[in-house]
């Protein structure tokens, strides 16, 4: 069976009875549908967030296809479920780019999926439609006043970095010339299109406390200067409030189930190579307010996703996990060790064996963090019991305990032993995280110590446009911001043909963009973009509906 069969073959229970499981009444819920609903801001107790246990989910550098971040979560949180642990899963909501690109969908997989399955992989509860509107109603904003006789700000527009966004994978928009067409048009400029995952608008909700946060958030997003040199914000445009009017459902959490009727908390879809990569701050204290374990997984590998998660996401919401699961597949390993991706069902001990050095540097830079470490091997049919061994035992040599996963073919039941340890390793931690760097370190030394610790990179080297831009950001005071590298998460390095363990190698940056509203620099390393393409064959080639509403290819 498919995973859309899968999660077809399973009758969805009333979310008013999965919500019952965290002591939710029905009446609290705003409802979708008879399987989805969003969940008020007051569910949060910050009380019982100290309480409450937070596990991050993350991976080694992953395949195109992924190592099945989701899947573990899932199977992870109905694994402690099985054993009477009170448990929820918080993930973020997919993207209609990799949907139709080419990863597919972000749903989990097999017999650890959240459902419904269709619903979340679309257009689910608008989210990122209502993140859309209110950046794009920004970008409209901004091309009136400079259009403006009346209430003109003087806004320069070469200094414009604000852009527009569309959640779709579109290398045409990536760079275009607006406002065409004569005095009417407005005064024509170059810009661009980011993903919806990519907005600062997204980043914004993720890093929320609330309505009014949320607002002065957007309020401080800035967009460019005059012609004076001043620089400019959204509040100058006093856009925010009809912003924030249309994020107002948008910031609720969304409440949905796993296969296994559990209660899952869905919210936010950043991705981690281009943005922070992790879901909201309201969503992941909403579910450590309501149970003893919330799981959550940050984008791509731990280089990406587990990194923003420590040094954005925790710092910003006053979070610490108290044990990191690190997903690792032998075909990954194997790629990593030379193998090509059309031979990774094929036994390859030298090839696992070569892959190894990924693991190991992911692990050390986990460490690095102060948080117990657990690798889970997310097992396809197509390993073998000699590859596992190996790899099993590769993992004791470094002491780091070890389980093997089964959740796509087990749901569960097959994540038990992962979950076993899991607890244990949560009842050892009595210590929060450590920082990779200190708010009050320069933006350059801030980069160093990432690319240094997390990556392995020897230097980071500038061009002069970076150099500049980071001169500029220093003097409008915002040297003090956490840093979101955007890199590729094909490596480690910044060039994904260099798989494995690079070693000597440097990062480079060619750029800076910035995000004030959501609080924090984001360095442009190699040739990384913020408008994915499509393949030369997209998932989209594959999906389809028939004359009954029934849709197939969806995965």
């Amino acid at each position: 069976m498919t995973d859309l069969q899968i999660a077809q073959s399973i009758p969805a229970r009333h979310i008013g009875k999965i919500a019952k499981k965290l002591n939710i009444s029905e009446n609290q819920l705003e409802y979708y549908g008879s399987d989805k609903a969003k969940l008020p801001l007051d569910l949060i107790n910050e009380e019982s967030v100290k309480k409450s246990n937070l596990i991050l989910v993350t991976a080694i550098t992953p395949t195109p296809a992924g190592e099945g971040k989701t899947t573990t979560s899932i199977g992870l949180g109905d694994a402690l479920s099985l054993n009477d642990k009170k448990a929820v899963v918080v993930i973020r909501e997919p993207s209609l780019g990799p949907v139709f690109g080419i990863k597919g969908g972000a749903a989990g997989g097999g017999w650890s999926q959240v459902i419904p399955m269709v619903d979340i992989n679309l257009h689910f509860t608008g989210d990122f439609h209502a993140i859309e509107n209110a950046n794009n109603l920004l970008a409209a904003l901004i091309d009136n006043n400079i259009q403006s006789k009346t209430k003109s700000l003087n806004i320069d527009p070469r200094t414009v970095i604000w852009k527009r966004c569309m959640d779709m994978n579109d290398r045409g928009l990536r760079n275009i010339v607006a406002a065409l067409g004569g005095k009417s048009g407005g005064i024509p400029r170059e810009t661009g299109f980011d993903i919806t995952a990519a907005s600062e608008i997204m980043a914004i909700l993720c890093l929320s406390k609330d309505l009014q946060d949320l607002k002065e958030k957007c309020g401080n997003i800035y967009v460019g200067d005059t012609f004076e040199g001043k620089p400019i914000y959204a509040r100058d445009l006093k856009a925010e409030g009809a912003m924030t009017v249309l994020l107002k459902d948008a910031i609720k959490p969304n409440l949905v189930q796993t296969l296994e009727g559990n209660p899952a908390i869905i919210h936010g879809g950043p991705f981690a190579n281009i943005a922070q990569g992790t879901n909201s701050i309201i969503a992941t204290k909403m579910g450590l307010s309501m149970s003893d374990y919330v799981i959550t997984e940050a984008g791509f590998g731990a280089d990406l996703g587990a990194e923003k998660f420590m040094n954005i996401k925790c710092r910003a919401g006053g979070l610490s996990p108290k044990t990191i699961v690190l997903v690792a597949t032998i075909r990954a390993l194997k790629y990593h060790g030379g193998k090509p991706l059309t031979d990774l069902t094929n036994e390859d001990l030298e090839a696992l064996r070569n892959g190894l050095p990924n693991l190991e540097r992911h692990i050390h830079s986990l460490q690095s963090f102060g948080v117990p470490v657990i690798v889970s091997i997310n097992s396809f049919s197509s390993d073998t019991s000699e590859e596992e061994k190996l790899l099993i035992e590769h993992c004791n040599k470094m002491g780091v305990d070890v389980a093997l996963s089964k959740g796509w073919a087990e749901g569960g039941k097959g994540c038990l032993d992962l979950a076993k340890k899991v607890v244990c390793s949560v009842k050892e931690c009595n210590s929060s995280f450590t920082p990779t760097y200190d708010l009050e370190d320069s933006i350059r030394t801030k980069m160093e110590k990432v690319c240094k610790t997390i990556y392995g990179a020897e230097n980071v080297i500038l061009t002069n446009k970076a150099r500049n831009r980071m001169k500029r950001y220093e003097s409008l005071g915002y040297d003090q911001l956490p840093i979101c590298i955007a890199k590729t998460q094909k490596s480690l390095s910044d060039d994904e043909k260099r798989l494995g363990r690079p070693k000597h190698f440097d990062i480079h940056i060619r750029d800076f963009e910035i995000a004030t509203g959501a609080g924090f620099i984001i360095p442009m390393a190699g040739n990384i973009l913020r408008m994915p393409g499509l393949p030369g064959s997209p998932a989209s080639d594959r999906i389809s509906i028939d004359a009954e509403g029934n849709i197939e290819g969806l995965f």
